[in-house]
């Protein structure tokens, strides 16, 4: 079409009046067309380059280079004319300082100080391109080649002391004839100023003089002082009494021979359930200050041991006459805790003069002593039968010291407490065992093993003074001194029991024990103001409440096998037995 079109505008134009020849031209050739599409062909183009076009420079301001450059062609000078809006000559884009560019050097700013300063005082410093060094030689040689930085201490010593003596001799040049006189006289300004010394001028010349009696006396009284503070309750060694125990009964062995210990045949348990007491049965009186802690008989409570203030340990009869059996003295101060061993045989008893005891608990034999020059806050046997010999205590230092009784020999230290330690609770059929402390936290420990396993610790706990196991042995049960008593499980993660909370008594500030039921349905606890609580443990309600005691009650038991009897004692020195 675009041929006839053009044809018939050929034919219009032609002039009427022109030459037959026209007609026949030559035919018009028509313009060349290609369908193939449009290539860049300017990489082929710097392929063809010549070497000259790739030595030129590269333009300091482009992002983008089309080819491999060279390192010359890199870090070659900036050519051209200068930038007219730019201060030296120096794009924008490539100032980095307000005076220029400046390029980051291979070296450290310690290294440069070091020479910097070096050059600055000696006159030579080591040159960072080559291993040689610039300036003057002479001294260099002269220094041994020393920088300022690596002195010799002998001879930073010396220059201190040479230095101190040509001040010194400067000062004594300057002295005329005429201060000669007020330098002698002690008020005189010029007397001050050469004889001041600093705190830190070094040590008096000459040896000191023989000290007066008042001086020795106070020097004496001064490292008593410091001993007592060191020791934390004055005196670091225990204070040791003589030991002795006395018997009250009618006669140590019946007339079959049995000891005054052995249970009587038919004490057994006749009923699984047991009851809240009721009703004041019995009082034992004989202590003379308060009693810090009780303990039945193992499995039996026949006999109970209490522990007192007035330093002494007694155990009485339960089942028949209830009176006072023995009485164990050897402590000077106040015990703090007692523990029997499994089969009641023997017992500790732990005081505040730092001694721990170990009793025959018939004859009132003191068989072995234990101390490490700290307070016992609490012992522990293992209860396991084949570790009956080892014996663990939470000390004041906020350690728990392990011993073996046979050897005498401390065996293992858990020193991780932030706090003194308060409790020992054997879990895990005696595998591992928790410890409460003064630091507010729960910790728990494989047993032999100084390594804690879990630690406990909210903003909101506060310290637990007391810890019970649960009969079934799955919980624990802590008096928390923001009077309640909190549950943690002894399983794997000892997790707090959010659900059970037994609460309404006051124990902050006391160190009151808690205790369960044989059966577990009942939780028990004494509190500051003599009363001793029973929550039911399902539905975490009071059952009953008691007053016990005028004062504290401190401590409370539930009697092995008599399913109704409880055991309380208190600060007023009394232990009464409830049914």
């Amino acid at each position: 079409m675009d041929l006839l079109h053009q044809y018939s505008d050929d034919q219009n134009n032609d002039d009427p009046n022109s030459p037959s020849e026209n007609l026949s031209s030559p035919p018009r050739l028509l313009p060349g067309r290609s369908g193939a599409p449009k290539v860049d062909d300017t990489m082929l183009a710097l392929t063809v380059t010549s070497s000259s076009a790739l030595s030129r420079p590269i333009d300091p301001t482009q992002h983008l280079v089309g080819f491999n450059p060279k390192y010359d062609q890199l870090w070659a000078p900036i050519q051209g004319p200068a930038h007219p809006y730019a201060k030296d000559g120096i794009a924008q884009g490539m100032r980095n300082h307000k005076l220029g560019f400046v390029e980051d050097a291979a070296i450290e700013p310690f290294l440069f100080d070091e020479q910097y300063n070096t050059f600055h005082k000696f006159g030579y410093a080591a040159d960072p391109s080559a291993n040689n060094y610039v300036g003057d030689l002479d001294a260099l040689r002269h220094n041994n080649a020393v920088s300022v930085y690596n002195i010799p201490r002998h001879e930073q010593k010396k220059r201190r002391i040479d230095a101190k003596e040509k001040k010194k001799s400067d000062d004594d040049d300057n002295v005329n004839e005429d201060d000669a006189d007020e330098i002698e006289n002690p008020a005189s300004e010029a007397w001050l100023l050469k004889n001041k010394k600093s705190p830190w001028a070094g040590k008096k010349e000459g040896l000191q003089g023989e000290l007066t009696d008042e001086q020795k006396k106070y020097a004496e009284d001064y490292a008593k002082k410091k001993g007592e503070e060191k020791s934390g309750f004055g005196g670091d060694k225990p204070e040791l009494v003589k030991d002795k125990s006395t018997f009250h009964g009618k006669e140590e062995r019946d007339y079959q021979g049995r000891s005054w210990i052995a249970p009587p045949k038919d004490a057994k348990a006749c009923n699984d359930h047991c009851y809240i007491p009721k009703r004041l049965v019995h009082t034992w009186s004989g202590h003379t200050k308060g009693v810090s802690a009780i303990r039945f008989f193992p499995k039996l409570g026949h006999l109970i041991l209490s522990a007192s203030m007035d330093t002494k340990v007694k155990i009485w009869d339960v089942f028949n006459s209830g009176k006072c059996m023995r009485t164990y003295m050897g402590h000077s101060k106040a015990v703090r805790d007692i523990c029997f061993t499994n089969d009641g045989s023997k017992f500790l008893s732990a005081g505040y003069d730092k001694n721990i005891k170990y009793w025959d608990t018939e004859t009132g034999q003191v068989i072995s002593t234990f101390a490490t020059g700290k307070i016992p806050y609490v012992v522990k046997l293992n209860p396991d039968e084949d570790k009956q010999n080892v014996l663990l205590a939470g000390m004041s230092d906020k350690k728990i010291v392990q011993w073996d009784m046979n050897s005498g020999q401390i065996t293992q230290e858990y020193d991780q407490h932030l706090g003194a330690v308060n409790t020992i609770t054997f879990v895990d059929n005696n595998r591992r065992f928790v410890t409460s402390s003064d630091d507010k936290s729960l910790r728990v420990w494989e047993f032999g093993i100084p390594v804690v396993i879990k630690y406990i610790s909210e903003p909101h706990m506060h310290s637990m003074p007391s810890i019970s196991l649960h009969p079934n042995a799955n919980w624990l049960a802590a008096q928390s001194l923001d009077n309640q008593i909190l549950i943690y499980s002894t399983r794997e993660k000892f997790q707090l029991n959010k659900k059970k909370r037994f609460a309404g008594h006051i124990v902050a500030g006391y160190a009151c024990q808690v205790n369960f039921s044989p059966d577990g349905r009942f939780v028990m606890s004494g509190d500051g103001e003599g009363k001793c609580w029973f929550w039911d443990w399902k539905s975490c309600k009071v059952f009953r409440t008691l007053k016990c005691h005028e004062g504290v009650c401190i401590g409370c038991q539930w009697h092995p096998l008599e399913q109704s009897k409880v055991a309380t004692c208190g600060w007023d020195g009394m232990i009464k037995y409830w049914d």
